[in-house]
Formats: C-alpha cells, structure tokens, sequence
C-alpha cells in the first residue's frame, strides 16, 4: 500500500507542475522582453540545449579541407550577413545587436568553441529563439563551407588582415604582399 501511495503522490505533484506550467504559458506569465534576462536555471537549460544539440546534430558531418580560397570566397558572405550581429575581427557588431538575447557571439573569439561542422550545421540549419536565422535554403553546401571556413579562420587573423578582405562578391581586393593566400589562417578540419 505504501508503494501505491508513493506512486500517487509523484503522479499528483507531476499533475500538478504540469497544470501550473500551462496556467503560466496559456497566461503569458513568463516575460519574454529581451530586456529581462532569463534565470539562471532557464539560462542554463537553454544554453545546455543548444550546446548538446548543434553537437549532436552536427556529429556525422565530414567537414572538408579548408583552403585559402575558401576563406577568401567566405569573406564578402560573412561581411554581408553575420558581421551585423557577430562583429568581425577589430570591429564591434551593430548597436542593435546588442540589445538581442542571447547575444550574439562575437565570432573572432568564440569561433575556436565549435568545430568546422557545427559551424556549418549552424549557418545552415539556424537557431530557433536565437535570431540566427538559417541560410541552407538560400545558400549552397560549398557557399556555407566557404562562410565557415571564413569563420574558423577569425581567431587567428589580425585586425588588418579582417579588413584586407573584400566585402564584394567576385572582387579581389589589392593587398600586394599580404595577400591573403600568402597569410590567411587555414584552420585544419576537426
């Protein structure tokens, strides 16, 4: 008998977490202002996800071998739509940018975090409740690979080398000696 009330009493509390739960959605009770930072539990539980998530799913992607003339062709994507939000290497993302939550990493430090596929399954597939938003309809598999190889490439560049790089599809930029196939970083697949 004891065993019977146990097992009610766990039933009924999960009842009732279940009905509170929906009380507090069905009633907007949660704020979700980007003003209001989530608790650390929820912030925790969130990230966790993300982080679990974006591995796991990016876990049997065979990254290529990133060349030069990848980060180059990578360049002009990541200036025209991630710059915005991540910043680049000496440069600050938008002032809007930072009023987004979560943050937008700033990727000339946070890049070395993931590996080459989790990159590429991220600007492909995007991140709900993030703002990332997912460029694999728009944008071919090599165009991605470029913009990640681009991406990978951040943390080693100095700030001149950032700016060397075009933001013009196609153009190639005069940068005489140090051009960027004689200094490009070229990050080795994971």
């Amino acid at each position: 008998m004891r065993w019977a009330s146990f097992v009610a009493g766990i039933a009924a509390t999960i009842a009732v977490i279940l009905i509170v739960s929906l009380v507090v959605v069905l009633a907007g009770g949660y704020n979700i202002a980007a003003t209001d930072r989530h608790s650390p539990l929820v912030a925790w539980a969130l990230h966790t996800n993300f982080e679990n998530s974006v591995k796991s799913h990016a876990g049997d992607i065979a990254p290529p071998q990133f060349s030069a003339a990848m980060i180059d062709a990578g360049a002009p994507e990541y200036k025209a739509m991630c710059a915005r939000c991540h910043g680049g290497v000496g440069e600050s993302r938008e002032d809007w940018a930072e009023g987004m939550l979560p943050k937008p990493p700033a990727l000339a430090r946070a890049a070395d975090e993931w590996s080459h596929a989790e990159i590429f399954w991220l600007v492909k597939h995007g991140a709900k409740m993030t703002a990332m938003p997912a460029f694999g309809d728009s944008h071919d598999d090599q165009t991605i690979w470029n913009i990640a190889a681009f991406v990978k490439a951040l943390p080693t560049m100095s700030a001149a080398q950032y700016a060397a790089y075009s933001t013009e599809h196609g153009e190639e930029k005069e940068r005489g000696e140090a051009h960027a196939h004689a200094e490009a970083p070229s990050p080795q697949a994971d």
